[in-house]
């Protein structure tokens, strides 16, 4: 998954009082409704279980009273119930915001509710259900919003409004086509639903049906096969299409810009979406344009010629042609907002769009620009001279990864309205200073160069303050920050990594809403206060304090936090037992690391049979006992780390039913018997990583799971875009012996593949299933009790890096197509009983000595001993390196040097010189050369 930038996450939450809040009236009826319709609303609230709370929410205090749905009441009444004042139906239900948790049946009391014409259900969590066509069967309907509580992914410099990265959906699977029965729909949202999806057929049928759409939301959803031309037909009456980050492809319709209604066009994030703007009798309504991080083509002085009643403008990461700069948009009197993010842009920063009057956004963030910010208390600054006044109305001012030098201006701690400042991954240095206003909701300053002391005092009017980022200020002293008690209660995002920080900050302790705190990298110690576990039980869904010097043992309280997704207490000294209850929490726990610590006992025996973990790392603790099958349930697995502990048993074959399993990491500990035959049809399918070493396994290297390892024999597979094993809240990482060395892998890419079952007692020849597996990066079958030849055919695997078969028992020479492994930097085939000549050439021509040594057979170079009569075989001539990229200028050969060794090294020369000048005696010239002597002769 992708980024999200700013205006993604800006835009959602703008649209929200449109789309969510203020769409339904929520007047109630003087009519009692009727009582099968309010046994059904109380029936369908019930059967949801309370679920978290969410910042989108929070942030407009929306969160529905409780209280107002009580049995013998009124139903009209009722808070989110809007009902026909004729017939007492119920034709109107808000439920949004209402932390309902639970999937949606489709025996639900809900479908029973056959008049609605407004269902709001947006902000709660369902679960992941799929969407019933049930939904299809309201007649009557005219606004439907199935909006979830999250986008994928996040932006570099971290989420603006931190809920709508929060990773999960409301809904999955597919969109019913029984959506397009809802004919009268005015209005559909399908938002941020990020594991749903859309097929072209269905959404075609929706397009054709649904004639009187004015609005149609569905950025977030899967489209990836939808095929563009399918959009032409949208209704002439759309006021508003928001497709953004839904992996559109291809060319986007030209008619869609000269729908006569349209107003707002958000398809932003979409990578492989290509279009360009009508060159001749366009004219437009458009007031809101995203095309972001598209190939849209895009001239910049055309546009703000011709889009002149824009209000707010995102083109950043398009294609630029023709003279575009900035500074062109000065023309655009009418905008607002204003972003150029990812675009490549450089030199001085534009800071002359400031002047736009009326400008609350302005995002210029991942440039080059250079230069410092306008300083209006110097006469004699050049940037403020480019500004006629402070820009006081400013909002977001977002200027994150650029080449930004010098200190924070006084004026910016000033600006009234400033909500959200972004000034990270730039050069800033100096102190941090005191805003004099209460409005900042996110402030973001890390990957910079301050300095100082950060006051408390700095944060005590920021009441508001829902994003902080501080992380990476080297020269940063954040001790009086940490250690006070009455800021930043609301704080929701806590990003203080690389900080120097020595305590877990002690205003925390009243932040009923942290959702992300990430304390990485510090210097804390001691035992982790249970109080953390108290604060975050509602809310805490990514906790990392990895990387510090805490102690003690993991509080059985940490299963209090119902709502984790990502927990890292990594590279601690943690100590006693895990607790147990931590495998009951993998019904949410995506990702759970806890290697390199001093944890005992067994890993917890029960994980969840709705387990979503997707990664497990315990390696490098002190875990006994056997692995708990129960780990089958671990569907989505795809990283499994249990190396260096003391764990036994036999082979685990119950993880083959794993299909997802991508790294499989079982080193250093006490498995032991033969791994056998499979026990799956398709065993580990998607398995990139195998480390079985130092382990007692014992038998035949096992054939048939060799043969079943797909993902290692797909060479063109994930060619093109890199890509990394994790998403954008978690980088998986991985420690294997890479060429010799143990190396740790911060991050996996999804091409890198090995396999390592060194250190056992295998037998048996090495398979012949082996050479199919044409990924492979990395073998190692090292110190095992192996016998016959080394396979020729491993001359196939031409994407080998290493190759490690040392101390064996293997016999025969040393096969000749090996030398066509041109990606092979390290060979090891020592303490064998290898014979024979040596091959020489090509990649031969780079190994040494020490990755043949103990095999007493070998002959030739660059063995010491010689083949029969060859008195010292040498390499012949590679493919890169040339015989005469070693001649001198007066002709002899590195031989002569070699000669010359003997006798001593100036004498050597000198006899080389007169041997080679005069070609006598002929005897010596004859050792060295044969019958090529006559090639070497001066002129």
């Amino acid at each position: 998954m992708g980024r999200i930038p700013f205006f993604l996450i800006f835009f959602l939450f703008l649209s929200l009082p449109n789309s969510s809040f203020s769409s339904f009236s929520f007047n109630s009826s003087t009519l009692l409704c009727l009582s099968d319709q309010s046994s059904a609303l109380l029936h369908f609230r019930n059967s949801f279980s309370v679920g978290r709370s969410f910042l989108i929410c929070d942030s407009f205090s929306y969160y529905p009273p409780k209280n107002s749905w009580k049995m013998g009441t009124d139903c009209c009444g009722w808070y989110g119930v809007t009902c026909d004042t004729m017939t007492g139906h119920v034709i109107g239900l808000d439920l949004s915001c209402s932390r309902l948790h639970g999937p949606i049946h489709p025996n639900s009391t809900l479908f029973s509710l056959r008049h609605l014409q407004r269902l709001n259900l947006a902000y709660n969590d369902f679960h992941g259900s799929t969407i019933s066509s049930k939904f299809g069967g309201f007649a009557n309907m005219t606004h439907l919003n199935l909006a979830g509580f999250s986008v994928a992914g996040s932006s570099v410099s971290g989420p603006y409004i931190p809920d709508f990265s929060i990773p999960g959906s409301s809904f999955a699977g597919n969109v019913p086509s029984e959506i397009s029965h809802l004919s009268k729909l005015v209005s559909l949202d399908l938002s941020s639903n990020i594991d749903m999806r859309i097929e072209t057929p269905n959404l075609k049928s929706l397009i054709q049906n649904l004639t009187h759409l004015t609005e149609l939301v569905l950025y977030g959803i899967d489209m990836s096969s939808v095929s563009t031309n399918c959009l032409t037909n949208l209704s002439s009456s759309l006021t508003s299409l928001r497709l953004t980050y839904c992996q559109l492809k291809g060319k986007f319709p030209d008619n869609i810009f000269h729908l006569p209604n349209l107003q707002m066009l958000r398809v932003g994030s979409n990578y492989n979406l290509t279009g360009s703007f009508p060159t001749y009798n366009w004219s437009t309504s458009l007031k809101f344009l995203v095309l972001s991080e598209t190939k849209f083509s895009i001239d910049l002085p055309y546009l703000s010629s011709n889009l002149k009643s824009l209000k707010q403008l995102y083109v950043g990461g398009c294609n630029f042609i023709g003279s575009s700069y900035p500074t062109f948009l000065s023309n655009l009197t009418q905008i607002t907002h204003l972003g150029l993010p990812y675009s490549n842009f450089g030199g001085q920063c534009p800071w002359s769009l400031l002047n736009i009057t009326g400008l609350t956004l302005l995002d210029l963030s991942y440039n080059n620009f250079t230069g410092q910010l306008p300083d209006f208390s110097s006469n004699n600054s050049s940037n403020s001279q480019l500004v006629s006044k402070i820009p006081s109305n400013l909002e977001y001012l977002i200027l994150s990864g650029n080449l930004l030098t010098g200190t924070i201006p006084s004026w910016v701690y000033t600006i009234p309205s400033l909500r959200h400042l972004h000034l990270d991954h730039n050069q800033f240095t100096g102190h941090i200073g005191e805003f004099q206003h209460n409005s900042l909701v996110s402030l973001n300053v890390s990957f910079n160069n301050f300095s100082g002391n950060v006051e408390s005092k700095i944060f005590s009017k920021l009441k508001r303050l829902l994003y902080l980022d501080m992380s990476n200020n080297p020269h940063l002293s954040l001790h009086s920050f940490t250690s006070a008690t009455n800021i930043l209660s609301k704080i929701y995002w806590l990003q203080l990594s690389s900080s120097n920080i020595t305590e877990i900050p002690q205003f925390l302790r009243t932040a009923k809403y942290i959702a992300y705190l990430d304390l990485s990298n510090n210097h804390i110690k001691g035992n982790i206060p249970s109080w953390v576990m108290e604060v975050g039980k509602d809310s805490l869904y990514y906790f990392s304090v990895s990387r510090n010097n805490l102690t003690g043992h993991i509080p059985s309280l940490i299963c209090n936090l119902s709502s984790l997704i990502y927990l890292d207490f990594s590279y601690n000294h943690l100590n006693n037992m895990i607790p147990q209850c931590l495998g009951k929490l993998s019904d949410n726990l995506k990702n759970l690391n806890l290697q390199s610590n001093n944890l005992n006992g067994t890993v917890p025996a029960t994980f969840a049979k709705g387990c979503q973990l997707r990664s497990l790392k315990l390696n490098g603790n002190q875990l006994e006992g056997a692995l708990p099958q129960s780990l089958v349930h671990c569907r989505k697995l795809e990283v499994l780390d249990f190396g260096n502990n003391k764990i036994s048993g036999t082979f685990p074959c119950w993880l083959e039913s794993l299909s997802e399993l991508c790294v499989l990491v079982l080193r250093s500990n006490n498995f032991h018997g033969a791994i056998g035959n499979p026990k799956t049809k398709f065993p580990f399918p998607n398995l990139r990583i195998i480390d079985l070493s130092h382990n007692k396994f014992h038998g035949l290297l096992p054939t048939k799971f060799f043969m079943y390892l797909k993902a290692m024999m797909n060479v063109s597979a994930d060619k093109g875009e890199l890509k990394y094993m994790g998403d954008d809240y978690y980088q998986d990482s991985v420690t294997v012996v890479m060429k010799g060395l143990s190396i740790e892998l911060v991050k996996i890419q999804s091409l890198f593949t090995t396999i390592d079952f060194s250190n056992n007692n295998f037998k048996g020849e090495i398979p012949k299933a082996i050479v199919e597996l044409r990924s492979l990066k990395g073998l190692n079958f090292s110190h095992n009790n192996l016998s016959g030849h080394v396979p020729p055919s491993l001359g196939n695997l031409t994407n080998l890096e290493w190759l490690d078969l040392s101390s064996n028992k293997l016999t025969g020479e040393i096969p000749i197509q090996l030398a066509d492994l041109t990606m092979l930097a390290f060979l090891n085939l020592s303490e064998n009983y290898l014979f024979g000549h040596m091959p020489q050439g090509k990649q031969f021509n780079t190994f040494m000595n020490d990755s043949y040594y103990g095999n007493l057979g070998l002959c030739g170079f660059p063995m010491t001993k010689a083949c029969g009569n060859d008195e010292g075989q040498q390499p012949s001539p590679s493919s890169t390196i040339q015989e005469d990229d070693f001649e001198f200028e007066n002709g002899f050969h590195w031989k002569v040097v070699l000669l010359g060794y003997g006798c001593g090294f100036m004498f050597g020369l000198g006899l080389g010189y007169l041997v080679f000048s005069s070609g006598k005696p002929k005897w010596l010239v004859n050792i060295v050369y044969g019958g090529r002597h006559n090639k070497l002769q001066r002129s």
